[in-house]
């Protein structure tokens, strides 16, 4: 009988709403409409199926206690579109919620591609959808609303903001808001969130140059700036490319911060090898006495296969796992091993030792 003593006294403790001494987190790079997914989605009724993109990462998402993907597309109604004018289906977004995922990022250079009204649109679609999303709003009342965003992980308080860089030149109006990078801002931002009790801080970030592969100044810059303001957790998007994976000693924490310079792609048709895939960050944070005493960070690549054209449209793009070779078409793998050893020469040569792959 006494090996049942702790599971009893665990799921009392669950019961009981005491807050968990771990948290895993789980957070995706951009997720993408480019018009070949979207034919690729449709089909011959005019519905749009995307059941398949997510199946083999969906336990991952799932396993996390929180995931959290940057939506880098306006779900900005038909017509739909796809680069340089993003308006990607509903369905998109459902699948994603769907998946697994808790909360979408809208702070992103497309969110105004379909205007005010497409940033209206995207809120109302998600929020109908049933999946938080932060980073831009339809008044700046409805910003304050809801920031600071903080959701409750097993107990565990954690806020989580999203910033960009910029918007493309649209201009932000008709009394929408958008997060943009602002230290001030953000500055003000964080320190509202520790006084409304949040316990962790991640601070999401649409930043750096497309397609280089390590940080640039600017990046490296605003991370010690967010890491000097007390953020936890760092995680960037934007060059679509995967960049390295830091763990920081922070002394104004006395602990190690976690910092995820670019994820790159979650899922796109951009045919790049270094675009061909990205990372899932995974954090898990320690407690002890209420207070984190830990932070830890790993990653597990993925690779995003095209569809399959012999089968007249009844294949769809589809994510796979690095640990998954034998679910890659022959005509995928030499993308798949140059992506992979690319990649990994890479987190190599510039990850902190403590930041490893998980299989």
């Amino acid at each position: 009988m006494h090996h049942l003593l702790p599971i009893i006294i665990l799921s009392f403790l669950q019961i009981a709403g005491v807050p968990d001494d771990e948290i895993t987190l789980a957070f995706v790079g951009d997720a993408m409409q480019h018009t070949p997914q979207i034919t690729a989605a449709t089909r011959s009724d005019g519905s749009l199926d995307y059941s398949q993109c997510f199946s083999l990462i969906q336990e991952d998402i799932e396993t996390a206690d929180y995931a959290v993907a940057n939506l880098e597309v306006p779900l900005g109604g038909k017509p739909y579109s796809g680069y340089p004018v993003f308006s990607a289906p509903d369905e998109f977004a459902e699948q994603l919620h769907r998946s697994g995922f808790d909360l979408l990022l809208t702070a992103n250079n497309h969110c105004l591609d379909r205007g005010s009204r497409g940033v209206r649109r995207t809120i109302y679609a998600l929020r109908k959808i049933g999946i938080p999303s932060i980073g831009t709003y339809a008044s700046a009342a409805g910003r304050d609303s809801v920031m600071p965003y903080i959701a409750n992980v097993k107990g565990r308080q954690v806020a989580i903001l999203n910033y960009t860089y910029g918007t493309n030149g649209m201009p932000i109006r008709d009394g929408i808001a958008v997060d943009l990078i602002n230290r001030e801002a953000m500055r003000h931002d964080i320190a509202l969130a520790r006084n409304h009790g949040a316990q962790i801080i991640c601070v999401c970030i649409h930043w750096g140059e497309e397609y280089h592969r390590t940080p640039g100044s600017d990046q490296l810059s605003l991370a010690d700036f967010l890491v000097d303001e007390g953020a936890d957790i760092i995680i960037g998007s934007h060059p679509h490319v995967i960049q390295p994976f830091e763990l920081r000693h922070s002394p104004r924490l006395g602990r190690d911060v976690a910092i995820a310079y670019s994820l790159g792609n979650f899922i796109s048709n951009q045919n790049d090898i270094d675009c061909r895939g990205g990372a899932m960050a995974i954090v898990k944070v320690k407690f002890s006495n209420g207070q984190v005493s830990k932070i830890n960070m790993d990653y597990k690549l993925l690779f995003c296969q095209k569809p399959d054209r012999q089968k007249n449209g009844k294949d769809n793009y589809k994510l796979i796992p690095v640990s998954m070779r034998d679910s890659v078409r022959t005509d995928q793998l030499q993308a798949f091993d140059k992506f992979l050893q690319r990649t990994r020469t890479l987190l190599s040569r510039h990850n902190s030792t403590a930041v490893t792959e998980l299989q």
